[in-house]
């Protein structure tokens, strides 16, 4: 600490006032080198400064983004959490939501697939709802497509078991890996691939799609819980403290 006063008070001792040290603009080139010298000098001499300073940077623009986040989801919340066309497990009372935003070809979707399930079923007052985002190709997309046309068709239950299918899929995603499944699950296959050509499923991914561009998002997975967002992967602990802290609050 005395280090860093004894330079602070040579900087303006060297430049007269305490404000004109920091008015670059009526410095003389001389000055100025010789001010770019000491702020060099004592960065160099106390780099754990920097350290600090981008510290409170990143917590200023992380409680920026926090309020921002907020009023997102305030403004989006009628299609963020009670939207008809996506699909809703869990608790359908419970007293919290979870809203996650996937892609069936994510390689961090699949990683947090189980690990969100374990969340669900572990805590049993946890309210989840899908959202279908297809981002990564047109495999991505064909696989949203049928997962979409499955609960019109064949109702929620099936649309589940078939987003955790598609979620553990391992090869290539297309129509006739696409009609083995429907074959191998029991559902009316021409019916579904009739759906997946219809308006309601454009539409659906559509909506998701402009939903998702409002509120920021454009990689999965992503979630809001509740009042939060949270773009990106995160281990099951992580989501835990997610709900211990909005329950707390």
């Amino acid at each position: 600490m005395l280090k860093k006063l004894t330079t602070a008070a040579a900087l303006t001792a060297f430049m007269g006032s305490p404000l004109a040290a920091f008015d670059i603009a009526v410095m003389t080139p001389d000055e100025r080198s010789a001010f770019r010298a000491e702020v060099r000098a004592y960065l160099m001499e106390d780099p754990e400064v920097l350290l600090e300073a981008i510290q409170v940077l990143e917590t200023r623009q992380a409680a920026e983004q926090a309020s921002g986040d907020i009023d997102l989801i305030r403004v989006n919340a009628q299609e963020i959490f009670d939207d008809p066309n996506s699909w809703v497990g869990g608790n359908p009372d419970g007293d919290i939501t979870v809203v996650e935003f996937l892609d069936y070809r994510c390689g961090y979707c699949k990683r947090a697939h189980p690990e969100v399930k374990e969340l669900i079923e572990g805590d049993g007052n946890i309210r989840i709802v899908v959202k279908e985002f297809p981002i990564l190709g047109d495999q991505s997309e064909l696989a949203s497509r049928f997962a979409i046309a499955v609960r019109q068709v064949a109702g929620d239950e099936a649309y589940a078991k078939t987003s955790d299918t598609l979620m553990t899929m391992r090869g290539e995603i297309s129509e006739q890996s696409l009609s083995d499944l429907s074959e191998h699950l029991g559902y009316d296959t021409p019916a579904i691939f009739a759906a997946m050509n219809g308006d309601q499923v454009r539409d659906t991914i559509a909506n998701n799609r402009a939903l998702a561009q409002r509120l920021r998002i454009n990689g999965t997975p992503s979630f809001v819980f509740e009042t939060q967002m949270l773009r990106g992967y995160l281990p099951l602990e992580g989501m835990q403290s997610v709900i211990t802290e909005l329950r707390s609050n």
